[in-house]
């Protein structure tokens, strides 16, 4: 087997998160072919007992400890040398040191890089086949970011943004291939770094849909007589944050007018001070980390996704679709999916559409949208099928141009290489 460098900004494992659920799928199926050397970052205490586990699927590696506050202010570092910030985050003497010894070790000729910021350690690897993938672009969520906040936080994300799309540009273009998370990711990367737009093109995420599953007989979380909502993720992640506080203020107080057993639950680890805050309100149930979210998805009456903030694919979304529940999101959760408004799920583009929409659910429900959503989800978000393109490119010679896999997207070329 080929020898093959990734490089992770975050432990793969557990696949419990966003990016860790498509890195940890990315890298199981990478050693099913290659002998994978894995340099990656742990920013949380807990993952470190998860090394041993990650190493079974790896040859050489290197897990280097990263503080999040200490990280902060060393990344104040960029602004005096004119760099965008993610970098100086991300900077580590030790896990440059592990890359440059690896490539000539291994002679390697294949380095997979996931995320922007793990591109600064690969000067070194020139000479192999470069491939990236951003998963989402990152500065167009800072500038995104940057519409929320107020002077001076403002100014520094809109500055993140300016100086991160830069660097952005600066790897497609010296890269020989650049992934995405969603065709819609991709076109506006695109339209963003015209000078790279043949070389740009995405693979969708994935579901394990036999274990997010309905048949599975799972205890039931909830309380008796509670008639429960349930959003899911990483609650120290600031669109979640921002979509159940706006969901809380704006839309739950009508719908428990409506129905005074409604009870909303906040499921997910690391709730900042602002979601804990959100248990004080009637109805909110705040949980924290649990072992296991999917008890939480099979005896909810409807799962939301009320992000007003969001880039790429939500895994949220597809992971209560595959559970078969009901959904109700907004139109930037569900950028990126391809699921019929109606019928595979509920588009709601303001607090009045969520409020008729939950009301609606809560008391009538609707059991065929939520097999319609499981569907979906088994039909063309398995991982096998959508990850097995990222070997076409790693072997490739030459570029090859990548388009949509799905329905409701046109290629512009009928013979390019399916993402």
């Amino acid at each position: 087997m080929d020898h093959l460098l990734f490089l992770v900004h975050r432990i793969p494992y557990p696949p419990n998160k966003g990016d860790k659920i498509r890195s940890y799928h990315m890298l199981r199926h990478l050693a099913q072919r290659y002998h994978v050397h894995l340099g990656t970052f742990i920013d949380d205490a807990d993952d470190w007992q998860y090394v041993d586990t990650v190493k079974k699927l790896c040859g050489d590696t290197h897990f280097a400890a990263l503080n999040p506050r200490l990280a902060r202010v060393r990344s104040l570092g960029g602004m005096i040398g004119g760099r965008p910030l993610t970098l100086d985050y991300y900077q580590n003497k030790g896990m440059q040191s592990w890359v440059d010894q690896v490539i000539r070790k291994y002679s390697i000729q294949k380095i997979l890089v996931f995320s922007s910021a793990m591109a600064q350690f690969v000067a070194l690897g020139e000479s192999s086949r470069r491939v990236v993938d951003f998963v989402d672009i990152d500065s167009d969520k800072w500038a995104q970011y940057a519409k929320t906040k107020n002077w001076p936080m403002n100014w520094i994300f809109q500055r993140e943004a300016k100086q991160l799309l830069r660097y952005e540009r600066k790897i497609a273009a010296s890269f020989d291939a650049s992934l995405f998370v969603s065709p819609q990711e991709s076109e506006l990367f695109k339209s963003l770094a015209p000078e790279s737009s043949e070389k740009v093109g995405y693979f969708s995420n994935g579901v394990d849909a036999d274990y997010f599953s309905p048949v599975h007989n799972l205890p039931n979380p909830y309380g008796a007589n509670e008639s429960t909502i349930v959003f899911t993720g990483a609650m120290d992640y600031w669109p979640n944050v921002d979509a159940v506080q706006w969901f809380v203020q704006e839309v739950l107080p009508a719908v428990l007018a409506a129905r005074p057993d409604t009870v909303f639950y906040i499921v997910g680890s690391r709730p900042t001070a602002q979601v804990q805050a959100l248990a004080t309100y009637h109805g909110v149930r705040v949980t924290g980390a649990v072992p296991d979210v999917r008890p939480y998805l099979a005896h909810a009456r409807v799962a939301v996704a009320p992000l007003r903030i969001a880039r790429g694919i939500q895994n949220k979304v597809l992971e209560a679709m595959a559970m078969a529940k009901p959904v109700i999101v907004s139109s930037q959760a569900l950028e990126g999916i391809d699921a019929v408004p109606g019928r595979d799920l509920v588009l709601a583009e303001n607090a009045n559409q969520f409020i008729d929409a939950l009301v609606q659910q809560l008391s009538r429900g609707n059991p065929e949208l939520g097999l319609c959503a499981r569907n979906k989800v088994v039909a063309q978000y398995a991982w096998a099928a959508n990850l097995a393109s990222i070997d076409t490119l790693l072997d490739s010679t030459a570029m090859v141009p990548m388009q949509a896999s799905h329905d409701s997207y046109s290629p512009s070329n009928p013979a390019e290489v399916v993402l």
